[in-house]
């Protein structure tokens, strides 16, 4: 477990992708030499065994001349991680980080991405910062970000904040619960979403797979919320289809873990205060230059 977060989360340089541990002998025979030599070297650097499913894509071209692009999968049993790599088309060079493009704003196509229409949003629409949120209700450290926003936004308020679920169901066994109801109370009540938020983060600790319903359902009263009409709403396809399609939204943007925030389309992955400040203020004090230039 060590040695996959290692690869997939903080290695700078690395040299690889790979087939699933266990696939089948056509799917391993389909393979590129370069998938080959990929995940051989990956297996051979981080002693990968056979318990370690490696997953590497077919290679794919990038906008620079010699470079193509290939995405790995490491699994072991139910954890897994996802990452990318480059590798040269002669298979001599890899490496592991962002590959940009200097001619072009390197948020836009983050922004353009980024699906808020029909999302819960918090502030004003025209607001020159907005902080777009991917979190899980039953993610302890979604929760710290929760207690951090309730007590940095206040300073803040031309930023505009906007949620997206991201349920992590196959370690959360009650977060896509928690995901339909404040769906179905925005639904019902876009301002009534927010006391939801607030109610769900603050009761974390007293919620279960068992008592999911109930103590959701009792939140969703506390909100002023229609009984009847919140509980059809859970049971709804509706509902259900709109989560699936802010997580879709997540996984498009390369989402794998919560809180993942987007200040202006800038990425922070968990609740880290300088960060989420520094953002901010950045963007902030671009939007006041933008005006002051405008007006000379």
């Amino acid at each position: 477990m060590t040695a996959m977060l290692a690869f997939c989360l903080s290695i700078p340089v690395a040299r690889g992708h790979q087939p699933q541990a266990g696939a089948s002998a056509n799917a391993a025979k389909e393979q590129t030499p370069l998938q080959k030599r990929a995940e051989a070297y990956l297996r051979e650097l981080y002693a990968f065994g056979p318990e370690t499913s490696v997953t590497v894509s077919a290679p794919k071209d990038t906008e620079v001349a010699g470079l193509l692009e290939m995405d790995v999968e490491v699994k072991v049993g139910e954890n897994q991680q996802t990452g990318k790599v480059y590798i040269s088309k002669d298979g001599r060079y890899m490496f592991r980080g962002e590959l940009s493009d200097l001619s072009k704003d390197p948020m836009a196509e983050v922004r353009a991405q980024l699906q808020t229409k029909d999302a819960p949003s918090l502030g004003p629409a025209n607001a020159p910062v907005t902080l777009v949120e991917f979190s899980d209700f039953e993610c302890p450290v979604c929760r710290n970000l929760h207690d951090l926003l309730r007590g940095l936004l206040p300073n803040y308020p031309q930023v505009r904040v906007v949620f997206k679920d991201f349920p992590l169901e196959q370690i959360h066994p009650w977060a896509r619960t928690a995901a339909l109801a404040g769906r179905c109370a925005y639904e019902q009540d876009p301002k009534a979403f927010w006391k939801m938020y607030d109610l769900i983060y603050d009761n974390q600790d007293v919620i279960s797979a068992e008592n999911a319903w109930s103590e959701l359902t009792d939140f969703a009263g506390r909100s002023g919320l229609n009984a009847d009409a919140f509980k059809s709403c859970m049971a709804s396809p509706e509902a259900a289809a709109a989560i699936d399609a802010s997580r879709a939204n997540g996984q498009s943007l390369e989402v794998s873990s919560t809180p993942t925030i987007f200040i202006n389309g800038r990425r922070i992955v968990g609740p880290d205060p300088h960060l989420i400040e520094q953002y901010i203020k950045y963007e902030l004090d671009e939007h006041k230059a933008q005006k002051s230039a405008s007006k000379n």
